[in-house]
């Protein structure tokens, strides 16, 4: 059944009516006609499902059936702090997060990252928030994760400390593993750090532990930043039963 968001405003007055661009889509490529049933999701975690009463060239009329909790988000709120990488890996990381179950995305200006957002942050910000929203439609998410703005790595672990748990994979850690720090989670969001291609500094790492953001490792084989933090995410989602 095709999914659709609407705006909390829509859920409120009741008209339950989806984005101008999704309507064209519905009518001009999809084809749908009156009686097809459709799911619109408020990006809170509810669907909701709708028969489509009337349906013209720019508008359409549903009728709601049913309202239900989006059976697609992980119990747990995961956020991922990305080092900015180059070229196009940010939207394969952001694409492939979003169907893995991925919260929210923070992308960190790091002491290695080699490109610089220096006046292109919003472009590039609502550039990769159409392509978390795309992806959560493919996927059948119940929310469309956040693509928040540019942190600095200072700001990031600020912010990542509040958590019950977060962690870095460090590639000279040897002693603390992955599975051991996320088997057993009970609590409602934690958060983890990716560097960009260079990886993070000690200096970097440092600051993290100083804000009792844990150093671990991923194995004995280096990752590049748009495997790991894939593979990161893959790994909790399966200790934590989503997969």
């Amino acid at each position: 059944m095709p999914r659709f968001f609407i705006s909390s405003e829509s859920v409120e007055d009741g008209s339950f009516t989806p984005f101008p661009d999704d309507i064209k889509h519905i009518v001009n490529v999809l084809r749908m006609k009156e009686g097809e049933l459709l799911t619109l999701c408020d990006s809170k975690g509810f669907d909701y499902k709708c028969r489509i009463k009337d349906i013209s060239k720019n508008s359409i009329s549903l009728e709601l059936i049913s309202k239900n909790k989006s059976v697609s988000e992980p119990e747990v709120k995961i956020t991922l702090y990305q080092g900015i990488p180059k070229q196009d890996k940010m939207e394969l990381i952001i694409q492939k997060a979003v169907e893995l179950g991925i919260y929210r995305i923070v992308p960190v200006d790091t002491e290695r990252a080699i490109v610089s957002l220096k006046g292109k942050e919003d472009k590039k910000i609502s550039r990769w928030q159409k392509i978390a929203e795309s992806a959560s439609k493919q996927s059948g998410r119940g929310i469309v994760p956040e693509i928040a703005q540019v942190m600095t790595f200072k700001e990031a672990v600020s912010e990542a400390s509040k958590e019950r748990l977060s962690f870095i994979p460090y590639e000279l850690e040897e002693e603390k593993l992955l599975s051991n720090i996320i088997r057993g989670f009970s609590g409602e969001s934690m958060s983890y750090f990716i560097g960009p291609e260079g990886g993070f500094s000690e200096k970097e790492v440092e600051l993290a532990r100083e804000h009792e953001i844990i150093p671990v490792s991923l194995g004995k084989r280096i990752l590049r930043t748009e495997t790991a933090g894939l593979a990161v995410l893959s790994a909790i989602m399966y200790e934590l039963g989503e997969l």
